[in-house]
Order: C-alpha cells, then sequence, then structure tokens
C-alpha cells in the first residue's frame, strides 16, 4: 500500500480484527455496484478489505481506485482511499487509534496523506463509512464537472 500507512493500526499492535464487522462492510459494499471487486483477507493486506472501485465513476486518467477498510474489536479502524493516476496518485485516510502525532480519530488528508490533522468520526461504524464515501463521492463528482 502506499500513502502514509506506517502508522495505521494492525493487528500486530495486539487489538485483534473485527472480521464480523469486515464481513458486514462487504456485504454492505457488495451490494451497492460501485465496486467492481472486493477482496476480503487479501495475502498482502489480511487484517483488511480491498475494494476496487468501478473505473466508470473515474475519467481516463486516474487508472484505478480502491478504498481498504481496517476494523478493530476496540472500534478503531482505517479507511484508506488511494487513486493512481497517469501522472501520480492521490490518498486520503479516515482513521481512529492512538497516535503520537494527533488525537486518537484523525484524518490524513489527500492529496499524499500527510501527518494528519484531527477529527471527531461518529461513534457508529455505519456513520463512519456513510461519511468517508460521501467524501469519495463528491471527489467523483468533481472529475466530472470540470
Amino acid at each position: 500500500m502506499s500513502g502514509g500507512d506506517e502508522d495505521a493500526p494492525d493487528s500486530s499492535s495486539g487489538t485483534p480484527v473485527d472480521f464480523d464487522r469486515l464481513d458486514a462492510i462487504r456485504e454492505r459494499f457488495g451490494a451497492n455496484g460501485r465496486f467492481s471487486r472486493i477482496d476480503g483477507e487479501p495475502a498482502v493486506a489480511p487484517d483488511r478489505l480491498v475494494c476496487v472501485y468501478d473505473n466508470r465513476f473515474y475519467p481516463d486518467r486516474v487508472r484505478a481506485a480502491r478504498l481498504e477498510v481496517a476494523w478493530y474489536e476496540n472500534g478503531d479502524f482505517s479507511i484508506h482511499y488511494h487513486e493512481e493516476h497517469e501522472d501520480g496518485e492521490f490518498d486520503h485516510r479516515w482513521d481512529r487509534h492512538p497516535s503520537d502525532h494527533n488525537v486518537r480519530d484523525h484524518v490524513h488528508p489527500g492529496p499524499d496523506a500527510p501527518t494528519p490533522g484531527d477529527a471527531s468520526h461518529p461513534a457508529d461504524w455505519r456513520d463512519v463509512l456513510s461519511a468517508a464515501l460521501s467524501e469519495i463521492e463528491a471527489r467523483q463528482r468533481a472529475f466530472w464537472e470540470r
């Protein structure tokens, strides 16, 4: 993965992955048609879902886009949005985990997901995902409004 995931939580930190939550997310995402493929627990990232966006949401200059979701039993998460462009990449991440650089809820904003800013994510996991997807959808719409 790219885009500043070096400080995202992972199962090696002792926090168990919430596979039931990931299964629920996969079921919700699989029903809406925005993703061409959803890989649960892929070998390269066994603690997350890798959701590949359907290319129809993007102009040709965006080669691929994906959303990676990691969720943990203590409520921590990392939602990483990544685009591959002809001339570079775009990364944005929503996080909830202990951090040396910010509060537990924070965002690594695009285009390159640098050191984050504090944020306040909703308490309910469905609302967290809805907020992230809304931001991504706004970005997708902006491609076509230019």
